[in-house]
């Protein structure tokens, strides 16, 4: 039973992820500079300046010339210097040396939550 369940949450997650199942929360098409703090595929250190689009509640995509490793963590800063903690939770696209990923919050607290200095409407 406990192999089963582990198999189901991951179909269930990569589901969500393809789009077939329900959203946790309401992508905006918006963009906002981050600061990215992390190791990168070759275990270098970086802190970089990165785009994110696609924002929601839970995170983003975002978008740096470096190549992350699927579960790395990572920490992001916005501009009004607000840290949180996230993990690369998939490689969306690698077009010219420019890769795209999603990321996920660490955690769902009140930093995190208030981020991106929006609302978003309730999914």
């Amino acid at each position: 039973m406990h192999k089963h369940h582990a198999r189901s949450a991951s179909h269930s997650s990569h589901l969500v992820r393809n789009g077939l199942g329900k959203r946790r929360s309401t992508r905006m098409s918006l963009h906002a500079s981050v600061g990215l703090t992390g190791e990168d595929r070759h275990k270098a250190s970086f802190t970089i300046n990165a785009k994110a689009t696609n924002l929601n509640r839970h995170g983003a995509a975002v978008q740096l010339p470096r190549e992350l490793p699927v579960g790395s963590s990572v920490t992001l800063k916005n501009n009004r210097g607000i840290q949180v903690p996230a993990r690369v939770v998939s490689q969306i696209s690698a077009v010219e040396g420019l890769r795209t990923y999603g990321i996920e919050f660490v955690e769902q607290d009140e930093k995190a939550l208030q981020f991106w200095g929006i609302s978003f409407p309730t999914a």
